[in-house]
């Protein structure tokens, strides 16, 4: 793999990347920011007196989303940051996305201007409207080049239907309506209507102290429209059909994996929650990420994950000091790549691991200032958990946590994908000779 794109600034909490996106197509990808921003990298088109060039990223627009908010009812703050960018097909030249922050869901037209109108009749050319009196013959307006202009603008704002923090949101396949869900209920939303959406699934208990599960993610099926899922902090999914019920209270189909007696321990209900859970984009599996593993589910089989990938095993030694520095409750993301034979997620120390499902190989990558030259190659990287330590490799003992790589995307056609190490994105494509 080789990175193609890398940016380094001094580190401010505003500036660390909070989500990833690819568009359909993969030739926009969408970055948030803590800080409430979004920037939208365009890739580069293919030039003959620069072959290289294909496949480049720069940016193309930024734009504040989301500003910081007061709920005064509950005396809480809201953070502008942005929790989850998606993407809309694109129906016209304009692109149309959607981005969240706790509470507020918004949808962004991206349009381009190249052309402006010159040759009023009612006003001068700086703008300043004429005497009408002075006005003595008609002239067609005519349109002239102007320099590029790329404009965002918000179309529609979906607000005050989260009483908790907003933690998915999921176009659905009939291109009309969209999910999000936070800890206890899930809303399904018109893309036309802003004031009212449908609450599908509600888990929140009369007795607030019986409370003993959160939703932590939610996902419509890619092709079937009145399909999605949900999972959950207990490391269990449910599969929900809309056509059986308006409230999805009752599920489908209900996935988890049996828990091996002998491995119990303190952490194994937190290192069970679910952080993330996908469809391939086939429609037949899905991945589900826990704290230490990423598994592979067909969906008709619910009784165990067809495919169980161990992440960074070597931490289990470790989970009372990552208890301790929270670094237990991260929660990381997993993307399938566009033909579904593999999967990425991250780890800490910069560290990215990628899942190739035919071969039945695995690989671990850096994401990294030394190796973001254009043009380089990446070198495996291996963890050694004691003994002799081998000369490529890394002691557990030496890993950074506060290098953590939780968002990552893959390019729905090509073999590029997309890596948020904190404030820096890096984007890696397959080495062409």
């Amino acid at each position: 793999m080789q990175p193609l794109w890398s940016q380094q600034a001094v580190l401010r909490a505003a500036d660390i990347i909070s989500t990833v996106e690819f568009n359909h197509s993969g030739d926009l990808l969408a970055t948030g920011d803590k800080g409430g921003r979004v920037v939208i990298f365009q890739r580069e088109q293919e030039n003959k007196s620069r072959p290289h060039s294909r496949g480049e990223y720069n940016v193309y627009s930024t734009f504040q989303s989301h500003e910081p908010e007061f709920d005064y009812l509950k005396s809480l703050e809201i953070e502008e940051k942005i929790n989850k960018i998606r993407w809309l097909p694109q129906q016209n030249a304009a692109h149309f996305l959607l981005s969240t922050n706790d509470k507020t869901i918004k949808l962004w037209k991206i349009s381009e201007r190249d052309k402006r109108a010159e040759g009023y009749n009612l006003k001068d050319e700086d703008g300043r409207l004429r005497d009408p009196f002075r006005i003595t013959a008609l002239r067609v307006p005519i349109l002239k080049p102007m320099d590029l202009m790329v404009e965002a603008s918000p179309r529609r704002i979906f607000a005050n239907a989260h009483t908790y923090h907003i933690n998915s949101i999921s176009v659905n396949s009939d291109h009309e309506t969209y999910l999000s869900a936070d800890d206890l209920r899930i809303n399904l939303w018109h893309l036309e209507i802003t004031d009212r959406s449908f609450n599908i699934v509600d888990i929140k208990p009369a007795n607030m102290e019986e409370l003993t599960e959160v939703i932590t993610a939610a996902e419509f099926h890619p092709h079937q429209c009145n399909v999605f899922v949900y999972s959950s902090s207990k490391g269990t999914v449910r599969l929900c059909d809309m056509r059986s019920s308006a409230l999805c209270d009752r599920h489908s189909k209900f996935f988890e994996e049996p828990e091996d007696p002998s491995s119990r321990s303190f952490f194994s209900e937190i290192i069970s929650s679910i952080s993330d859970v996908k469809f391939s984009h086939s429609g037949r599996y899905m991945m589900t990420r826990d704290y230490l593993s990423v598994k592979v589910w067909d969906l008709n089989m619910e009784s165990r994950p067809v495919e169980t990938h161990q992440v960074h095993e070597y931490l289990r030694s470790k989970l009372c000091s990552l208890y301790e520095n929270d670094c237990i409750f991260d929660k990381f993301e997993c993307c399938w790549s566009g033909s579904d034979s593999a999967i990425m997620t991250g780890s800490y120390n910069n560290f990215f691991r990628m899942f190739d499902r035919n071969a039945r190989r695995d690989v671990t990558l850096e994401a990294s200032r030394e190796n973001s030259k254009p043009r380089a190659s990446l070198k495996p990287r291996k963890v050694c958990t004691g003994g002799k330590r081998k000369k490529d490799e890394i002691s557990v003992d030496s890993l950074d946590f506060n290098k953590k790589i939780l968002h990552t995307a893959w390019h729905p056609a090509e073999n590029i994908i997309a890596v948020a190490a904190t404030n820096n994105l890096y984007i890696f494509q397959d080495k062409v000779n």
